[in-house]
């Protein structure tokens, strides 16, 4: 097995950056608009993604109680909050950005993602977290051959494939369905949601003789234009399998979270 190593660029967004969101966001909750703003900023509480942040006057139908309790956040300090949308209460579900946070934050509010019913970017809905405006995702056809193998069993073989680079993940090689040994492979039930691809349509996993690989493969049948040459490909999770890319076996990266990563 090859050692780790990191073969894609790093992120380079710093913890507490902000900036200004050009788009219309809204949030929902039961059927009611919570917020609805033409003025949101990004913020990075972690390197990986930002969050939205919502000034408080743009909140529609959203009513926030202070909960009097306050945490240190990634961009700084915040005072937590329930948020009522009609007959709905959604507890903790708001932090109101204090003293010592960016100056930008001030009288803005950021939501807890899965606190929403949904979240929309002008009118399209937005899964798991916002799109980074410094991340890209490139689906690209490549000729280089690939062979997938796991406790030495070849799961798949191909001449060609669709590289996905997406920026801070390592390259994914997704490969036509025709390629790969599906007598080898179960189905799994698990379904995961990307805001740069969309929603997996399934996911397999691998009972070799070592023990059960889980949830290595997934497919997405039905990608955003981001990413359609995607569409109906599998890709294999590089961390958890032998990777061969033209001939060479790639060293296996460190296990990366799997939001928004597959």
């Amino acid at each position: 097995m090859a050692t780790e190593s990191v073969l894609h660029p790093s992120l380079i967004v710093p913890i507490g950056h902000v900036e200004p969101v050009p788009r219309r966001i809204r949030g929902t909750v039961g059927g009611r608009v919570a917020f609805d703003t033409r003025s949101a900023l990004y913020v990075w509480e972690w390197q990986a993604y930002p969050q939205f942040s919502i000034p408080i006057e743009d909140l529609v139908e959203g009513v926030l109680d202070d909960d009097k309790h306050t945490e240190q956040l990634g961009a700084g300090p915040a005072h937590r909050h329930n948020l009522r949308v009609g007959p709905e209460v959604r507890a903790g579900a708001a932090w109101v950005w204090g003293e010592g946070s960016p100056e930008a934050l001030r009288d803005t509010v950021r939501f807890e993602w899965e606190a929403l019913d949904a979240w929309f970017e002008e009118d399209e809905p937005v899964f798991v977290h916002p799109r980074s405006p410094y991340s890209r995702v490139d689906a690209l056809r490549s000729r280089s051959t690939v062979r997938v193998e796991v406790d030495g069993v070849v799961l798949a073989e191909a001449s060609g494939c669709v590289k996905l680079f997406e920026t801070g993940l390592p390259t994914r090689y997704y490969l036509d369905p025709m390629n790969i040994d599906w007598t080898r492979l179960r189905h799994s039930d698990t379904v995961t949601r990307c805001p740069y691809k969309g929603t997996t349509s399934d996911y397999w996993s691998f009972d070799g003789d070592t023990g059960a690989h889980e949830d290595i493969a997934w497919t997405y049948d039905f990608p955003t234009i981001h990413a359609n040459r995607i569409a109906g490909l599998t890709a294999f999770y590089n961390e958890h399998v032998d990777l061969y890319v033209d001939g060479s076996l790639l060293p296996r990266p460190v296990d990366s979270t799997r939001v928004a990563s597959d």
